[in-house]
């Protein structure tokens, strides 16, 4: 084989792999999470042992030729790029691994089998297929907001902490031994699951002074849900507000990946990519 032919098969295989704006990219990825989807139904089944007992030999089979394709498929990431490490330390990439190699440690270690559940993780190649990259700058504000809330938040869940040692302690003092509250660390854990109206359903306040208080926890939990949602809301609004003025000078972007270094969300018609100056693929 040629040196042109094999860099042509390459870059048809990389951009079968790696881009969903292609019709063969497009197809293969959506195989590839069918695969996936029924990778971890098998999973599940077999966890079942009225089915496992029925269809072993059945959900094993599968099991291995799922894992076989995922094996190829993760090699044919790493020789259609020029910078496997790349791709090998990436958050795909070690996801990708995780997500086959527990069916061959079964081999060796029982049940390790279980933790092809990973593979549900590679489901969030889904944003690529519906092209859903473009609407995460939603969920980038909302972390974003999360960020400049933690001082706000950080004192807050300190004074929650606070009040629920507190009054744990009060409960531990009016309640006793006798009705459950045996120690303070315990009273305490009773306080943090009522304000977070969890519920207790092992022990209860007894005495009159007790379930009133308990009556004020249950109420202090519903206003302490509603100061984070506030705080975050307030700093999202906030941030929301400062992005719209750029709205209009978004660009839209794709799923055309780089050859060199895999980088991905290039502009529409970019020649090179933005991060290391290789020339994309073109059709």
């Amino acid at each position: 084989m040629s040196n042109t032919s094999k860099r042509h098969w390459k870059v048809k295989l990389h951009e079968i792999i790696y881009e969903a704006d292609t019709p063969a990219g497009k197809l293969f990825d959506i195989v590839l999470l069918i695969t996936i989807i029924a990778s971890i139904v098998l999973v599940m089944l077999e966890s079942v042992k009225s089915i496992d007992s029925k269809y072993h030999d059945i959900l094993n089979i599968s099991e291995w030729i799922i894992t076989i394709l995922f094996s190829i498929e993760y090699i044919a990431r790493i020789i259609t790029v020029k910078k496997p490490l790349h791709y090998i330390t990436s958050f795909y990439g070690i996801i990708d691994l995780l997500s086959t190699i527990p069916k061959y440690l079964s081999i060796l270690f029982t049940g390790t089998h279980a933790l092809v559940a990973l593979r549900a993780l590679r489901l969030l190649r889904i944003f690529r297929i519906l092209k859903l990259a473009r609407y995460l700058g939603a969920s980038n504000n909302l972390m974003s907001a999360l960020k400049a809330s933690r001082a706000k938040i950080s004192v807050f869940l300190f004074a929650v902490v606070i009040v629920a040692i507190i009054l744990g302690t009060i409960m531990y003092m009016i309640e006793g031994e006798e009705n459950g509250f045996t120690n303070i660390p315990k009273s305490v854990y009773w306080c943090i699951v009522t304000l977070t109206t969890v519920g207790f359903g092992d022990i209860a306040p007894q005495t009159p002074l007790g379930q009133f208080i308990a009556s004020l926890v249950m109420i202090l939990g519903y206003g302490i849900i509603a100061v984070p949602t506030g705080i975050v809301s307030a700093e999202y609004t906030s941030l929301s507000k400062n992005k719209e003025d750029s709205k209009k000078n978004d660009v839209h972007l794709n799923t055309q990946s780089c050859p060199n270094c895999s980088a991905e969300k290039h502009k529409d018609n970019a020649e090179f990519c933005y991060n290391c100056g290789h020339k994309l693929n073109h059709e």
